[in-house]
Order: structure tokens, then sequence, then C-alpha cells
């Protein structure tokens, strides 16, 4: 009886030791694990990266400057030119024809000129025959020799004889001006007809071809545009154009290096530099801007400035700028920073807020601390800062971060190197304030509460 006794108490006692120990272990904090890197000097580059197409620098588009039909075409899409060589021709027949007229009515106002010209001498001739009968009327009046009537007839041939004359010149002078018109007429119909052969005006390739043989070329007009017959680009120097976002618009300079990478040949990158900023955004077709919202794109050109083979003009391309250089700078993990909410004093140093005591570190959620009423002259601001492991836990430092790599931030100040920062998990760093034990994630390593010991030591 006593020896059942016994177990019955024994038994009694380890339930309760173990609910005791499974209360306790349940109740206690659970302490996440987290990587840490030791922060050191970097050289870093701040890179804005942005896509486009490959655009010739000089492109061409021919039209035509005449109407007519194309009756001889030289070329075919893709053929290298040189400049002066002979493209196209239009039929030249109707120009042809404008200036035969044009030069026939011509010669026929000039022969009519002349006319004039001899009209002139002539009206001439009798103003002088009637000067000379009026002054022999006029002396034979003074001798009373002669009738009143034929005084005043001498005088009145006088005045019709110059009415004439002056009528003559001015038929010259309409004459002249007409003869200028129809100059310029043939001068006008002869500029057309050089147009009909069309050479190209540079060295470079015939990128598109709109138009066959037989077809009829239309010029443009005020409200119509023309006919583009042919597009030719220089491709000795081409350029990457790319559309940035406003965000990093602000950080491109022109002169400044990038590397460019075409999509049609991928095993290389070609060096260029910004020779071109836009100043306005680039505009979308097709649908009104209050209708949709579109990211504001601004169009930059990147020159490269190596020779590329087997270049075609709307190549797809990415641009990466190289918007700023450091050399042996401060650098820390762009992982590792976080933005948390502190309270500044009327000095504008951190007020360090008490940790909530019944908090679980790593909680998933906002970040919380005990609520803490502003005393006068504290402002409450959202700052970028990181953990580092200082003392046992960890300690949220404030910084000021510089230009973005493309792993790192630079540092400008709050840490040193040698500083210890969590880097990870995200969701970990997300969560921690300060003041948060955690435990170190390192292989082969206890998971007990952080330490200065060889846990550390193994970073």
């Amino acid at each position: 009886m006593k020896r059942r006794t016994i177990l019955i108490l024994l038994t009694v006692v380890l339930v309760a030791a173990a609910a005791t120990g499974g209360s306790l272990y349940f109740r206690r904090e659970k302490v996440p694990a987290v990587t840490v890197e030791t922060i050191r000097t970097r050289d870093l580059e701040a890179v804005v990266s942005a896509s486009g197409k490959i655009q010739p620098k000089r492109l061409v588009n021919i039209s035509a400057d005449t109407s007519g039909r194309v009756v001889n075409l030289a070329v075919n899409e893709g053929d290298r030119v040189t400049q002066g060589q002979f493209l196209l021709q239009i039929d030249p027949k109707s120009l042809r024809t404008r200036v035969e007229g044009g030069t026939a009515s011509l010669q026929a106002a000039e022969a009519s000129l002349d006319q004039l010209r001899q009209g002139i001498e002539t009206a001439r001739v009798q103003l002088q025959q009637a000067q000379q009968n009026l002054a022999r009327q006029r002396d034979l009046a003074g001798q009373q020799l002669n009738t009143r009537e034929a005084l005043e007839r001498a005088e009145n041939d006088v005045k019709a004889a110059e009415s004439a004359l002056r009528e003559r010149e001015k038929q010259i002078g309409a004459q002249a001006a007409r003869i200028s018109q129809e100059r310029a007429s043939l001068d006008s119909a002869r500029y057309d007809l050089s147009k009909v052969r069309l050479e190209s005006p540079i060295d470079g390739i015939v990128t598109r071809r709109n138009i066959q043989e037989g077809e009829t070329a239309v010029i443009g007009t005020m409200n119509n545009a023309g006919t583009v017959l042919l597009t030719l680009a220089d491709m000795s120097v081409i350029q990457a154009e790319i559309e940035v976002d406003e965000t990093n618009v602000p950080f491109v300079a022109i002169g400044q290096e990038a590397k460019v990478t075409i999509d049609a040949l991928p095993d290389r990158t070609f060096k260029g530099r910004v020779t071109e900023i836009g100043n306005s955004p680039i505009q979308t077709t097709g649908m009104p801007a209050t209708t949709s919202r579109q990211a504001t794109n601004f169009k930059v050109v990147v020159a490269i400035e190596e020779t590329i083979p087997d270049v075609r003009p709307g190549f797809t391309c990415t641009a990466d700028i190289t918007t700023a250089t450091r050399t042996n700078v401060t650098a820390v993990p762009i992982p590792a920073v976080a933005v948390r909410e502190l309270i500044y004093d009327a000095s504008g140093q951190v007020v360090k807020q008490p940790r909530d005591p019944n908090r679980q570190s790593g909680t998933t959620g906002a970040p919380a601390t005990t609520v803490v009423e502003l005393q006068p002259g504290q402002t409450r601001k959202e700052t970028e800062g990181v953990f580092v492991l200082r003392g046992g836990s960890i300690e949220y430092v404030p910084i000021k971060m510089g230009i973005a790599g493309d792993r790192y931030f630079e540092v400008l100040s709050g840490l040193a190197a040698g500083d210890q920062v969590v880097t990870g998990p995200y969701n970990t760093v997300r969560n921690l304030i300060d003041g948060d034990p955690v435990t170190l994630d390192v292989p082969g390593a206890g998971g007990g509460p952080f330490s200065t010991g060889a846990a550390a030591q193994s970073r």
C-alpha cells in the first residue's frame, strides 16, 4: 500500500513539474535569429538605368518637292549610299512642258517690249515735229501772217504728241513688269524641273523605302503631310535614345558616362556619354493625359563612343548611366536600412523611448513602443537608420545617407567601419525596435541570446 501511494505521489509531482515547465517555456520571450554584417569602406557607384532605342545621330527623310510618277528608282532598302548619289527620278514631262511654255511666253513679252520701244521713238519724232510747227505758227502770228485757228491747231498737236509719248512710256513700264513676272515663272519651272532628280544629301544607309517605281509622289501641304519616299541614316555616329523616369532625371547630367547594352547583341557592352537631356516630358499619343495616370519620362540621349557592326536603327537597348562615384567611403547594405519614428528634443537630439516590457522581439506587425507624450519642444519625425549590435542587444542608430549603389548605401554619418549591423531576415528587421534581444544566425553556433563571445567572434 505504501509503495502504491509513493508511485501516485511521484506521478503527481512529475505532471505538475511538466506543466510548470511547459508554461514557463511557452511564456518565455522568443528571441529571433538575425544575420549581421561588419561595416567597412567601399567604392560605390550610383547608376540610373533606363531602356530605349538605338537611333542614328543624323536621320534624313527624303520627300518629293514636286508631284509626279516615279520613273526611275535606283536604290533598295538596306543599300549604302554616298553623298550626291542618284536615288530616284520623277517623270519630268509635265515640268519640261512648263519650262518650254514659260520660255515662249518670255520671248513673246520681250518682243512686245521691243515694239513698244520703237513706238516711243516714233512718238518722240512726232512730238518734235509738232513743236517745230508750233514755233513757226507763233512766228507767223507775230507777223500777223496766219489765223488764230492755225495757231491753236499747232498748240493742240503738241499736246496730243506729248500725251501719246507719256502713254507709250507707261506701256513700257507695264511690259517690263510683265517680263519680270514671266522670267520668275520660268525660273520656278526650271527649279521644279531640277527637283525631279533626287540625290543623297549624306553618306548612309537606306533604312526605309516607302514607294515603288510607277507610284505617284505627293508633295505636302499645310494640312496634309507629303509622301516620305526614302529614309536615310548616317550610322557612323549612333546614339541611344532612352526614357528616364522623372525621379531620376535630376541626377543625370551632360557628360556622364554610360554603359549601353543592345538586346540584339547580348554579349557586348558599349561605352557612351550623355549628350542631351530633354526639358519637356515625352508626350504620350492616342490617349488624353487626363484619362489615365501614366509615368512621366524624359528623353535622354547617350552618344555611343564605339563602332557597332551590323547595328540597325530601332534596336532595343538599355543604358546604365553612372550619376555619381564615391571612393573608400563607409557603406551599409541596403536591406539593413529601416525607417522608424523617433522623438527629438529642442536641440535636435534623439530621446530614447522605453521598450514595452510585454513586447516579444521580432513580433510580426508594426514595431511598437510605449506611447510617450511629447514634452514641450519635442517633435516626432520618421528617420532612416540601422540596428547595430552593441552591449548584448541591438541599438537603432539614425544615419545620414549619400548615394545609393546597387547593393549598398553611402553613410555620411552615424556609422563607422567595424560596426556590426543587422541585415536580415527582412521581416525581422522590419519589426525590430531599439533594445530587442536577438541571436546570431551563424552556422554551427548556438541559438542563445546575443553576447560578445564566440558567436560574435565568428563573424
